[in-house]
């Protein structure tokens, strides 16, 4: 049952006068359940209550943190259709999607489940002493990582399940042996408080400290507040480059600096080479158009920038995506500001000089986005950096370059991005060496023959790249690795063995890989 509530630790709690409301983007009527808008001491109780629960949950056993992060995933599950139905009315998406991204919350936890059983994830590195080394002895040194505190995660809009309340940044930050709190979205403030009721029952579950999580609704003051408190640690954001780059300022004017891990969004360029172009240009058109308008555009990955060369093959490649975008039906965008930004930033993107438009560029009006493309020369898009800013919706631009050179022009002008696509042969690949080399360093994924719309959830996988597509271009929100956003290195010297923590022991009870003297070893 949804009461509109915060949940200071598992107490639900409304101190405030102020409240929220969930519409239903498909037909903007409100949901019936006024939710209470945090308070300044209700972030604050829920801060000190992560803060004591940290002592407790940084030191319990990795079993048991992996039994509390499979047992959200059941609670989650148990919700059943109900959780499904919410998520759809709140979001406008499909049934099928939010299924298929409930799938993909539940799996992510169940990943870091079974990393943190494993354990080798901590990178225990040992050095042996050399007492009698000259001319200076060698002491014995063992590191790993280790949690850092409390963690305030911020819910994304396209993603109500997968990027919110138990998603990827939520389950990581619990692996790693932090608390979280939630943000909750405004879009989702049901879905939101459902799900946290699944986590804090999983907690009670499992004997997990109070504290471990917690909930707050709220706007930019509840957020701006969140990020400022000094007990918490690190920041785990996704949605717009305004958005995030206002919580990394926020967290550098503390007295003390903490990481943001803001995911900010990005163009995608996606690099269309001749010999590719040859093969079935129609069909690539096509192909190219069903990334550009899945999910009605709001994908982090959407390919919101397509380049190529001067040729029949691109004039038909453009033709068969405009039309292919044009027969696509439109379809509820996620919120009434995202439809409206969608169209105010295309309208003025098409008023810039040497854009064409290729379509219909009438607006909806009723929170549906409809697909469009626009082509642009390489030599204005070169001049002009409003063409290389993101419109998070269901468009492309194409920019025309008259040869290679320019090609490699426009990919060396670009700013840093989640993802870079080929489209090409292989020896288109060997011709355009020095594109594809400008392209990879702007890049944190690069994708050859593929759409970058859909992210597999895997060890390999990095889902972050250069600013400003993120704050540190070095880690991930996607994949195991997302772990270390939420840790530290600490290196013990001399300690006596049985103080250790166990992954560094000498007998190695829990029988980790390790690194010691150099070598890989358990």
């Amino acid at each position: 049952m949804i009461k509109g509530t915060n949940f200071i630790g598992s107490t639900p709690s409304k101190e405030g006068t102020a409240q929220l409301f969930a519409n239903n983007p498909a037909n903007g009527e409100a949901f019936p359940e006024s939710f209470s808008v945090a308070t300044t001491s209700e972030i604050d109780d829920a801060v000190a209550k992560a803060t004591q629960a940290f002592q407790v949950y940084k030191s319990i056993a990795p079993a048991k943190k992996a039994d509390f992060l499979e047992a959200i995933a059941d609670e989650i599950m148990a919700l059943g259709d109900a959780l499904v139905a919410r998520a759809c009315g709140e979001s406008g998406l499909p049934e099928g999607r939010i299924q298929g991204e409930r799938g993909r919350t539940c799996n992510q936890l169940k990943m870091f489940a079974n990393l943190v059983r494993e354990g080798s994830w901590v990178n225990a590195t040992i050095d042996t002493a050399i007492p009698d080394r000259a001319p200076a002895p060698k002491p014995d040194l063992r590191k790993m990582e280790v949690a850092i505190g409390p963690v305030a995660i911020f819910g994304a809009s396209n993603f109500p399940l997968a990027f919110s309340t138990a998603g990827g940044d939520t389950a990581s930050a619990l692996a790693a042996g932090n608390p979280v709190i939630v943000k909750a979205h405004e879009s989702h403030l049901g879905t939101n408080e459902m799900v946290s009721q699944a986590i804090l029952k999983a907690a009670q579950k499992t004997g997990m400290p109070e504290g471990v999580f917690s909930m707050v609704n709220g706007g930019i003051p509840v957020g701006q507040h969140l990020v400022k408190h000094p007990q918490i640690k690190a920041v785990g954001f996704t949605g717009s480059f305004r958005g995030g780059k206002a919580l990394f300022d926020l967290a550098n004017q503390r007295d003390e600096p903490i990481p943001v891990y803001a995911e900010m969004g990005s163009i995608n360029p996606t690099f269309i080479f001749p010999n590719k172009l040859k093969e079935s240009p129609a069909d690539l058109g096509k192909a190219v158009a069903g990334s550009v308008s899945m999910g009605v555009g709001q994908f982090c990955t959407n390919p919101g920038l397509l380049v190529g060369i001067q040729s029949p093959e691109l004039e038909a490649f453009s033709s068969a995506l405009s039309q292919a975008l044009a027969d696509t039906a439109p379809s509820t965008m996620l919120n009434k500001g995202i439809a409206e930004s969608y169209y105010a930033n295309r309208k003025a993107l098409l008023e810039e000089k040497g854009v064409t438009l290729s379509g219909n560029a009438t607006s909806m009006g009723d929170n549906r986005g409809q697909g469009l493309t626009a082509t642009v020369p390489a030599s204005e898009f070169l001049k002009n950096t409003k063409l290389h800013e993101e419109i998070f919706g269901p468009f492309t631009l194409l920019v025309v370059c008259e040869n290679g050179s320019e090609m490699k022009q426009v990919a060396q002008s670009l700013q840093g991005q989640l993802t870079g696509t080929l489209l090409a042969t292989e020896s288109d690949m060997i011709q355009n060496t020095e594109t594809v080399d400008a392209l990879s360093q702007k890049v944190g994924r690069i994708l050859f023959n593929g759409m970058p719309t859909g992210v597999e959830v895997c060890p390999a996988m990095h889902h972050g790249g250069p600013f400003p597509a993120s704050t540190n271009g070095k880690y991930t929100s996607v994949g195991t690795d997302a772990i270390y956003r939420f840790t530290r290195s600490i290196c013990y010297q001399n300690w006596p063995d049985q103080m250790l923590p166990t992954e560094l022991k000498a007998e190695n009870p829990m029988g980790v890989w390790r690194k010691v003297n150099g070598e890989l070893s358990k």
